[in-house]
């Protein structure tokens, strides 16, 4: 099978370079940055529990001069789908399919809009990454499930393939017949912690620290609990402190979230696509967000500071 990772951030960097080192056939697609400058010059540097490691791997910048894959895995912030897919044309086969292992809501729809509904698969994953610094890459995946499903709930033979793909390269992978609630689940996972943190810019351990804090965290997912109900949508877990725990399950102290991530290197976020998709859809449904509201105007805030200092 051929994989191409697009965006090859922290996450995609994980999953690219883990596929790569067990022996799958991955190109990595990413535009230059620092980040790409360093992994094409010295190789990605792996730090996994304590360890360090480099692999070398297959990365283009353009993909003018690519040929089809077999599955594309879109690892991109959720702003720049749209863009990540229209630049990979290259990349879609007829029988190409995609991915999104990405947050927040609305990215596969995007991606249909390329390859076409019955082509476009969800994942959703809890594994960590964190960019220490370019070129170098700190990795949290251990007991951080991957779950790949459907988008109409079937359990077919592609997604079983996509499980033994991640399954054998160490990341603990299943399959969904209800991958739309896994959607949800995630998206809670980063209201929890992505927005305050990014307001913070307290690491994971730093954070649970704060009394105060951990109480936004858990009323922001209060409120998308709420708005998750009155959606339809059918979840597996319904205590918020549980999902703030799960959050932080198993990553180091100093872990820190996508969107702090985002911040320090002076980054748009994905906050539209987070708290601010709870806050539309509570809208929609007539759910009160003062939390998460406040949350997005926060995040607004630092954005804008940042694009003009």
């Amino acid at each position: 099978m051929k994989i191409a990772i697009v965006g090859c951030g922290a996450l995609g960097s994980t999953f690219g370079g883990i596929l790569t080192e067990a022996g799958a056939d991955v190109l990595m697609v990413n535009p230059k940055t620092d980040h790409i400058d360093a992994v094409l010059r010295n190789g990605l540097k792996i730090t996994e529990e304590g360890v360090e490691r480099t692999v070398r791997v297959n990365l283009i910048t353009d993909c003018t001069d690519a040929d089809p894959v077999d599955l594309i895995i879109v690892l991109v912030k959720s702003n720049f789908t749209r863009a990540a897919i229209e630049g990979a044309r290259p990349l879609i086969g007829q029988q190409t399919l995609a991915i999104s292992c990405q947050n927040g809501l609305g990215n596969e729809e995007v991606l249909a809009e390329y390859l076409g509904a019955d082509r476009v698969l969800s994942g959703k994953t809890y594994v960590g990454g964190v960019m220490t610094a370019p070129g170098q890459i700190l990795v949290g995946r251990k007991e951080k499930l991957t779950v790949v499903g459907e988008m109409d709930g079937q359990i077919t033979e592609r997604l079983q393939a996509i499980r033994n793909l991640f399954n054998g390269a160490g990341f603990q992978t299943e399959v969904s017949a209800n991958i739309r609630s896994l959607i949800w689940s995630k998206l809670l996972i980063n209201v929890s912690t992505g927005a305050v943190t990014g307001l913070t810019r307290l690491t994971y351990g730093n954070l649970l620290q704060v009394p105060e804090a951990v109480a936004c965290c858990t009323a922001a997912v209060a409120e998308a609990l709420e708005v998750a109900r009155r959606a339809g949508v059918e979840l597996t877990v319904d205590d918020p402190q549980e999902i703030l725990d799960k959050a932080v399950e198993g990553l180091p102290f100093d872990f820190k979230t996508s969107m702090l991530q985002d911040i320090e290197r002076g980054a748009m976020t994905e906050i539209d696509f987070i708290n601010g998709a709870v806050v539309r859809l509570g809208d929609q449904y007539g759910v009160p967000t003062p939390v998460n509201r406040t949350l997005v105007a926060g995040i607004k805030g630092v954005e804008h500071r940042l694009q003009h200092p």
